[in-house]
């Protein structure tokens, strides 16, 4: 059997003052989709970004077999490419130039770009349908022509494994749909994505879910088990309810005794 994309052993988690992760133990299997979910403030993006090496954390990591420490930086940036949140960047740069910034781990210290990157960077904004504003500032795009071409960069690494939090911020209803076949072309050709999203029935398409609350994982299973279903409404307080719909699962909000 192969190594786990991802193993966490007490893996633990303070930011400040505050405790965000307690010691979690956790397997996200290689190969497949899989999806935190959880209230607001459950330590979601956290626990991303501390299997991401971005976040100094408590107990062992291991990526792909090997723990975290025996990874070199510019050798793990080739096999994991990172979209977050909310990212800052450099608003004057052209979009192409941003989508360049993902193909930096294949290039020599102060190289110029090859044929290979260029064309690494124009099907990645060819994928994510903003190749007709490359020549445009960052800052000039709206919310969800940055993210495509944010997605574009991370997609333009040609990373095995994919780490997104909160990808389909400011993505309308069509994109959203090209994302997740973007995810599903990538998991098919044995690639690995790990997401955080709040769109839960978005996430109920994924393979496997790993629900947090109060910085633990309460539940991990397939999307596909009413298990996972009980336990997502559980953690929202029943306040939503996975249904099947259309052939696809879909997770709708429920109307509390004495609201109306």
């Amino acid at each position: 059997m192969s190594a786990p994309a991802f193993a966490a052993q007490g893996l633990a988690v303070q930011l400040g003052a505050a405790q965000v992760l307690h010691g979690i133990d956790l397997q996200i299997p290689a190969g497949r989709w899989t999806c935190i979910v959880g209230p607001n403030g459950a330590g979601k993006t956290t626990l991303l970004k501390a299997i991401a090496r971005l976040l100094p954390h408590g107990g062992r990591v291991q990526f792909m077999g090997r723990d975290h420490a025996l990874w070199r930086q510019r050798e793990l940036a080739r096999q994991l490419a990172w979209l977050g949140q909310n990212e800052a960047g450099a608003e004057d740069l052209l979009a192409r130039d941003v989508v360049m910034l993902g193909r930096l781990p294949h290039q020599p210290w102060l190289g110029a770009a090859s044929s290979g990157d260029h064309a690494a960077v124009q099907a990645a904004m060819r994928q994510t349908q903003c190749w007709d504003w490359r020549e445009r500032a960052l800052g000039s795009l709206s919310g969800g022509e940055r993210q495509r071409v944010l997605l574009a960069r991370a997609l333009a690494v040609q990373a095995p494994v994919l780490l997104m939090d909160e990808p389909l911020a400011s993505l309308d209803p069509p994109h959203q749909s090209d994302w997740l076949q973007i995810v599903r072309s990538h998991v098919a050709g044995g690639g690995t994505v790990v997401s955080v999203l709040h769109e839960l029935t978005m996430a109920l398409h994924a393979d496997d879910m790993v629900i947090v609350a109060a910085g633990r994982v309460v539940h991990q299973g397939a999307c596909a088990d009413r298990a996972t279903h009980r336990a997502l409404a559980e953690v929202f307080e029943g306040r939503i309810a996975v249904h099947a719909l259309a052939g696809q699962w879909v997770a709708l909000p429920q109307l509390q005794r004495g609201s109306a």
